[in-house]
């Protein structure tokens, strides 16, 4: 994966080495006063209210890691309903930029420990550069891999023309996002830190928290698994809801149905075998109707 932590390039026959722009280079060295929000961020966001966006990420080693696969899934998404999609990298990015219209939330997910969602300013920069209309970022109270603050690294993208989403895992984390410029704020990684709570589903008490707190729109995020879990982040006031796993991560579904079935001890049924000739009447073989799959508004459609 490309090194957009560091901007140096190694000297070559033709000259000595360069160093091109890095993150610190992009933070105005003076700052008398915090740079506007952008306004495509703005509208972006207004346009989202009430509305569900659709995570569609698949990891290197998983079955639909691909660009083209995830241009597929957020185009099924968005034929199903969804206002929006988030989407993990710059080449998922440009390659969902090419096939939907709606409004892309994008990330780079850079490691599995510590700050790896959209880790640097130079992450951010290379994520927006794909297509994404907002930037999604670790916005938590642990250092980031730059070395620059959450303000900073906000500040240098609005500057830019860059919003900002803050994931967040704890109700104090999303105060200092908004304080510190964030466009809105989510609650992604709630229960993915130390500090933040452990719940089995969605952190619907932080989702209340925050919304009632915030002067930016607050998106609901992490374990919402059912319409009934989304209906109910939108009543306790959040202005959108991401849903992924649920929908686009046929391993993990089939995962949770497998595990939900009981196991039948012994060999499998087979078919009774063909009557020899000569021998007596057997018993008829019962007609077993075909089995009816009844969907009910709160089931989800998977």
């Amino acid at each position: 994966m490309p090194d957009t932590a560091s901007g140096t390039t190694t000297g070559t026959a033709a000259g000595p080495a360069t160093t091109d722009t890095t993150e610190r280079d992009l933070v105005p060295p003076t700052r008398t006063s915090r740079a506007p929000r952008p306004a495509g961020a703005a509208a972006a966001l207004r346009g989202l209210a009430g509305s569900l966006i659709v995570s569609c990420q698949a990891l290197p080693g998983e079955p639909l890691h691909g660009a083209d696969i995830m241009a597929r899934m957020a185009r099924a998404a968005v034929a199903g309903g969804a206002a929006a999609v988030r989407i993990n990298g710059p080449d998922d990015i440009a390659a969902v930029r090419q096939a939907v219209t709606v409004p892309l939330i994008g990330l780079w997910k850079d490691g599995d420990e510590g700050v790896y969602i959209t880790p640097t300013l130079g992450h951010a920069q290379r994520v927006a550069d794909a297509g994404a209309d907002l930037v999604a970022l670790d916005a938590t109270g642990r250092p980031r891999r730059d070395g620059l603050s959450l303000a900073t690294t906000i500040e240098a993208l609005h500057r830019l023309g860059i919003g900002v989403l803050a994931d967040v895992s704890t109700h104090e984390e999303g105060l200092a996002a908004a304080a510190a410029g964030a466009d809105a704020v989510a609650t992604t990684l709630s229960g993915y830190t130390a500090g933040s709570t452990q719940p089995d589903g969605p952190d619907f008490a932080l989702v209340a928290s925050l919304a009632a707190a915030l002067d930016v729109p607050l998106i609901a995020e992490g374990r919402i698994a059912t319409p009934a879990e989304a209906a109910r982040a939108l009543a306790l006031g959040a202005h959108a809801v991401v849903v992924g796993g649920a929908i686009t991560r046929p391993t993990a579904i089939t995962e949770r149905f497998a595990a939900a079935l009981p196991r039948v001890a012994g060999p499998r049924a087979t078919a009774a075998p063909e009557p020899s000739a000569g021998s007596g009447p057997t018993a008829p073989t019962p007609s077993v109707p075909s089995p009816v799959t009844r969907r009910t508004a709160e089931e989800p459609t998977v």
